[in-house]
Formats: structure tokens, sequence, C-alpha cells
């Protein structure tokens, strides 16, 4: 089953986000709270607990958010996903793929000076919220695959 690991947030741009126990998630905002709510494509960013768990192998001491991740899932392979996919939390928050991937900020963060690497220019999933609702860890998500494929003729 496919879950919510953790949730973060960030008052400020350019902090690192901080695990909390829950976010409330607002329709075409974001998290209520967040810095990087607004009226635009990147409302909320995921980021699979599986990945954050390969770069802990190198930096054991890795807490949720240091990626600026707002949602961290547990068995979902965020990288199938395509711009125009919908995850669904727990039946009620409902948030659109709107981009995937981001290039990292002064050419690169700390945890890519320090391994080489970093995993959210490639792996991260960015949305918009769709429908809204509180979200925490261990509630359930699952994929609605975008049914809108435009037929070449």
């Amino acid at each position: 089953m496919s879950v919510v690991e953790a949730v973060c947030i960030s008052e400020k741009k350019g902090m690192v986000k901080k695990e909390v126990p829950e976010i409330n998630l607002e329709e075409n905002w974001g998290i209520t709270g967040d810095a990087h709510a607004g009226i635009w494509h990147r409302q909320v960013s995921l980021l699979a607990g599986e990945s954050i768990d390969t770069v802990k192998k190198k930096l054991p001491h890795l807490k949720h958010g240091v990626f600026a991740e707002n949602i961290v899932t547990r068995g979902l392979d965020l990288m199938t996903l395509a711009v125009g996919d919908r995850l669904v939390i727990n039946d009620q928050v409902e948030l659109e793929v709107t981009q995937i991937g981001k290039k990292c900020h002064n050419d690169g963060c700390a945890i890519k000076k320090a391994t080489g690497d970093c995993i959210m220019p490639k792996e991260g999933i960015f949305t918009k919220v769709i429908r809204g609702g509180v979200v925490k860890a261990d509630l359930p998500i699952k994929i609605e695959r975008n049914a809108d494929v435009t037929k070449v003729v």
C-alpha cells in the first residue's frame, strides 16, 4: 500500500522544511503556512521515501524536509508519474502533477556538494492542489492516470 510517510513545511523561502504532524492543503493555493504556497504550478512538492533512503546511506543524519519536500511518500513509484496525473490522498485530497524535477539553486544544494548528486532535480514531483484537506503520515495515496490523452491523426 502507498502511504504518506511525512509532511513538511517552511515558513520562509530558503529555509529547510521541518517535519510537522499535519498540513492543510488549500485548493489552488498549496499548504497553509508554507512559504511556497500561491497561485502557481509548484504548490506542493513530493519525494519518495525510498529515494531519501538511498541518500541516507551516505548521509544517515538526514531528516525529512532537507530536500525541500512537502510530502514524503512510501510505496509509490513517483518516477512513473507524468504531468497531468493525479494523486489522491485518503480519498479526499487531490493533487495534479505539474512538473517533474527542478534545477537546484546556486549550482547545487548542500547535499549535492556532500554526495556529488541530489535527487530532487530528477525525482522531485511538483503539484497543484485540485481538492484540499488535511494530510498527515500514514494516510493512503493512490494514482489516477491522466485520461486526457491526445490522439495524433
